[in-house]
This record gives C-alpha cells, structure tokens and sequence, in this order.
C-alpha cells in the first residue's frame, strides 16, 4: 500500500445497503407521482393508444375505476387531457368552454366519485381546433396570442366551476396567466391553484401525446414554434417562469423532462417555486421500445429515471409510469 494513503474513502458510506439507505439524498413515493389520463366519450369504452403501449383513452366511468386503483396505490395526483371527437372541433375551440362538455363532465364525476384526489386540468386548445395548434389562427394562419386567451380564460372558468383543483395552461401564449388568475379571483374562486407551463419547449418528443388526444392529424406538418420555446435556449425559460410566477402562477411546469434536467435544476435552485416535470410521450415511448426489445431492465430504468427528477429538483413528476412505479415502490408485482 502507498504511503500517506487519504484518510478518506467514499465507498465505506457504500458498502452496505442499510448505510446507503441511511444517507440518501432523495427519496421517491407515489405522493410525488401524477398520472396523465386520456379520456373520451363513451361508457364502458377503452381504446388503445399505439404510440404508448399499455396506455389507454377511457371514458369518464372507466377512468374513474382506474383513479381508485391508482388512490390505493397512493398517487394523490392525476391530469386529464380530452379526446375530442372530431364533431366537435371548430376554428375556435368552443367546445373547451361548453359547461356540458367532455371534460367538464370528466371533473365533475371525478370530484363526486373520488374523494381526496388532486385533479390537474389541461388548459389548451389543441384538442379542440380543427388546424390542431393550441390558440386562434388570423388571417395569414399566424397565432393570435390576445384572442386565444380570451377562450382560454372561458376555457379556465369552466374548469373551476366544475370543482378542478388545479389549472394548467399548457399553451404558452404570452400573459395568459395573469388573465386567468384575475378572471379566477373575479369570481371567486380564490383557491384554484395555477400549473403553468412556464418552459415549455417546441420539442419532437411530443408526437405520441398528439396521437392520442387526436391532434396530430389535424396539425399536420405544421409546428409550434412561434409560440413554444425554442429548445436551443436556456435564458428564455428563466424570464418565462419569472413572468407567469408573478402573474399568479402556484406551481411551475418543465416539459420536456429527462432531457432538459439543466432547466428543472436552474428554475429550482433560483427561483425556488414549487416545480414540476413532465416525463412526456416521446420519453415514455423511447422507454417501451428498450424494454420490449430487452435492450434495458423496466423496473430499473423506471426508478432510476423517476429518481433523475427528483435529483434535479422536481417537487411533482407526470408521468406515464406512474402507476406501474407506485406498484414496484408498494412491492406489488
């Protein structure tokens, strides 16, 4: 042995599992999972998304049975995105304010038949145009910011009137959350809480999502670049969530998750607001496909990829793995 050998070696705080346990920096429960839920019109009716294998569009009575397995498991948390049938699409999105619409009755159902469950609300109107972009087209096809948010506002309204715990506005027009929280505290409700998707960026990984609340068709070649962030930045997502903390925002949004760990980590170290992440589609696809070829452990990868989030500063993490990881954090096969 060398002499003057360092006094210090790491690996004794590795050697055994009781000290690794003991000296962890992070810890990952179901309470700080969420799980995104696709519904559509329909009873007793499921449809399979062939973009995220085991993945399902469930109408309002069959989510609500998964929402209970998934309150077993402890996941507090789930977010709703629409399926909307394509009879209801306009240029306008008016479908996303209808009182009796899809996902208003979703909220309501959820809220009488599941008690203590965090509902998150997608706020956008992909869904329901029929060119597939998330605001109001002008005359040259360009995204009118001030008139989107205008529907979004209804859109936000109706959500609370119908019990939602929390808001998302996933659109990424400028001031929009200022215009919701004011419409929000105008009739009062005063506790409906704001998830903005304050980063957001133009990403490629998003296509399976699109597929299935049935934008992709519709939104075709086109892209949202003028509005989502253009994934070369990193400043631009500082002044984003800077601007939608002070007009009224409570939680913050990164999207994507794993590949842009450097943006949840800035936002948490410097602004220190409640911050989640959005393990997307394409990341969950990406995933499936390793698995399925046995090119990755699944219950390994899943953990270890939660645990990333977590790591870099995620109070929340949406995530398509989300029951299945609550199951192996339980020791349910």
């Amino acid at each position: 042995m060398k002499k003057n050998f360092p006094n210090i070696r790491l690996r004794r705080l590795r050697n055994n599992s009781p000290i690794r346990n003991l000296i962890r920096e992070n810890i990952l429960s179901p309470h700080d999972l969420i799980q995104p839920i696709f519904i559509i019109e329909g009873n007793n009716k499921t449809e399979k998304i062939k973009s995220m294998p085991d993945i399902y569009r469930m109408s309002i009575d069959i989510a609500i049975k998964e929402i209970k397995i998934l309150k077993k498991l402890g996941i507090q948390g789930i977010a709703l995105f629409p399926c909307i049938e394509k009879k209801y699409k306009d240029i306008q999105g008016t479908e996303s304010f209808n009182q009796d619409g899809l996902m208003q009755r979703a909220i309501r159902s959820i809220k009488k038949s599941v008690k203590d469950i965090a509902i998150i609300s997608d706020v956008a109107l992909d869904p329901y145009t029929v060119h597939g972009q998330d605001g109001i087209l002008g005359a040259n096809k360009e995204i009118l910011n001030d008139e989107t948010i205008e529907v979004l506002v209804k859109q936000s309204l109706s959500h609370a009137e119908c019990g939602v715990d929390i808001i998302a506005p996933s659109d990424m027009m400028d001031g929009r959350i200022k215009a919701i929280r004011k419409s929000l505290e105008k009739n009062k409700f005063i506790d409906t809480k704001i998830l903005s998707y304050a980063a957001k960026y133009s990403s490629n990984f998003y296509g399976p999502f699109r597929d299935a609340v049935g934008s992709v068709k519709n939104l075709g070649a086109l892209n949202k670049d003028t509005y989502q962030m253009d994934y070369a930045n990193k400043k631009d997502s500082m002044r984003e969530v800077e601007m939608d903390i002070s007009e009224g925002a409570d939680i913050i949004m990164i999207k994507p998750g794993m590949p842009y760990l450097d943006i949840l980590r800035r936002v948490k170290d410097e602004l220190k607001a409640p911050t989640f992440v959005y393990q997307v589609s394409g990341e969950y696809a990406m995933h499936c496909a390793a698995f399925d070829n046995k090119w990755l452990n699944r219950e390994q990868i899943i953990m270890e990829s939660l645990m990333a989030f977590k790591r870099a500063g995620a109070d929340g993490i949406l995530t398509y793995f989300a029951k299945e990881a609550a199951q192996l954090l339980k020791g349910i096969d």
